[in-house]
């Protein structure tokens, strides 16, 4: 699987983002969804990591399934992921052990990609030569979509979660932030290599990816950011099988369970875990639960 195919399907990673003023697209609906079984309502949104302002201020369906919620649910409590603690196991686990460097454990025309890119951007390159491939991809794509304007403070789960807090409202996360290093940490050297390399290739193009993806987004158009998210992701069924069916596997009885809490709550999950067969909304129609885009 490619990183830039491969990001859309990753939590943590590059988040989906906008390059153009969102007043200029039309919108039909939302990418939420309320779930109900009779007894108890959630709602699922899928998520933008990364945003710009022009996102904001969001569609009124949005701000209404906050409003009606009690209980805030995200891939992760970011309330955790903010503290030095787990800034700091990123770091770590993010490093090679003893001597290694960069060039030794990527090929030689990755290493290549690697150096051209970090010199364009006018960083150093010793200080990433100590760094695993996954977290020096993460490292420089995230200095380049916060250079070209997109910030995670601005991104949908911060937003809700910064509300939340304000506002007394319970926050929950269904996984803890070292699973989801560990989902980095996990993948072989072969796909760091494979995800490192793709990461650098052609810039320009894949923004304008991730804009038609966020205008399908930002229209609440499923069957379009189906296809941009789960195109070519056969590529790698392995990784797929590991960043999101299994997740969506380990989430489903965890969001199951909200549905027998006397409040309402609003499930905040990457846009790619929603969609497709192995999506959170196929799983919940399979189990019979009403699912209805708003």
């Amino acid at each position: 699987m490619t990183f830039r195919k491969s990001k859309l399907v990753v939590a943590l990673a590059l988040a989906l983002v906008l390059l153009a003023p969102l007043h200029a697209i039309p919108q039909t609906r939302s990418f939420l969804w309320k779930a109900t079984n009779g007894r108890g309502v959630v709602y699922l949104v899928g998520s933008l990591h990364l945003l710009t302002k022009d996102y904001y201020p969001l569609a009124p369906a949005l701000d209404a399934a906050f409003k009606d919620s009690d209980l805030l649910v995200e891939e992760a409590d970011l309330g955790e992921m903010l503290k030095p603690e787990a800034q700091l196991s990123v770091v770590v686990r993010g490093m090679l052990s003893g001597n290694q460097s960069l060039d030794q454990v990527v090929s030689p025309a990755t290493y290549a990609l690697v150096s051209k890119r970090v010199a364009a951007l006018g960083m150093p390159i010793e200080p990433l030569r100590r760094f695993k491939p996954w977290a020096i991809a993460l490292t420089i794509l995230g200095f380049e979509w916060q250079k070209a304007g997109f910030d995670p403070e601005l991104g949908l789960d911060k937003h809700f979660y910064d509300r939340a807090r304000v506002e007394g409202k319970t926050v929950q996360g269904l996984e803890t932030i070292e699973y989801q290093i560990s989902l980095f940490d996990g993948m072989t050297r072969a796909q760091q290599d494979r995800l490192l390399a793709e990461s650098l290739k052609d810039s320009e193009a894949e923004l304008a990816n991730v804009r038609r993806l966020a205008d399908a987004w930002k229209r609440g158009d499923l069957p379009e950011v189906e296809r941009l998210v789960l195109r070519d992701l056969s590529d790698d069924r392995d990784l797929y099988r590991t960043l999101l069916v299994d997740r969506n596997r380990s989430w489903l009885p965890k969001i199951e369970a909200l549905f027998a809490r006397r409040g309402r709550a609003l499930v905040v999950v990457g846009a790619a875990h929603l969609v497709g067969p192995d999506g959170l909304l196929a799983m919940l129609r399979a189990k019979r639960y009403t699912v209805e885009q708003m």
